[in-house]
């Protein structure tokens, strides 16, 4: 396969993993993804899918972009600009209501047993599909999908009066 065939088959999904953690789309961040796996080809071991090692380097370098000094300063000069907009609609109520709400989510997450709180944190918090929880987790990809199930059948019902 070429690359510029691989660039084609990957690109929707490098993007949607840019776009899911920096939260803007970002066409410099998906070159320098295809850069990367260029460079790092021959460095790249058959343990699991080629798609899922490009996903991977998507992954770190949306996140080494968060950590990066010019997203930090391009952030605090538009968190700045942002403060001085009120939102109308925002009211303290509201606020309150939302932050409990997250508040009582997090601790339903928490209360879950280990083995389903890793697996929601993997598939639902960080975006991981079945097979990379699968290989993170050391365990079969039918094991994960019901765990999944099970934990978000629980958060249901701990939940069921805000959902």
């Amino acid at each position: 396969m070429d690359f510029k065939e691989l660039i084609k088959n990957n690109q929707n999904n490098v993007r949607s993993i840019i776009k899911l953690i920096t939260k803007e789309t970002n066409e410099d961040l998906e070159q320098e993804v295809f850069i990367k796996v260029w460079k790092n080809t021959d460095k790249y071991k058959e343990q699991g899918s080629f798609k899922s090692w490009i996903n991977t380097v998507a992954k770190n370098v949306s996140k080494d972009y968060l950590k990066s000094a010019q997203y930090k300063n391009r952030n605090t000069e538009d968190d700045e600009i942002l403060s001085t907009v009120k939102d109308k609609k925002q009211t303290p109520e509201l606020r309150l209501i939302t932050n409990d709400r997250q508040k009582r989510i997090t601790e339903a997450i928490n209360s879950l047993k280990p083995k389903f709180r890793e697996v929601v944190m993997l598939c639902e918090i960080y975006g991981y599909t079945y097979e990379e929880a699968s290989f993170k987790l050391k365990c079969p990809v039918g094991t994960i999908k019901s765990r999944l199930y099970n934990a978000k059948k629980e958060l249901a019902n701990l939940l069921k009066d805000i959902i």
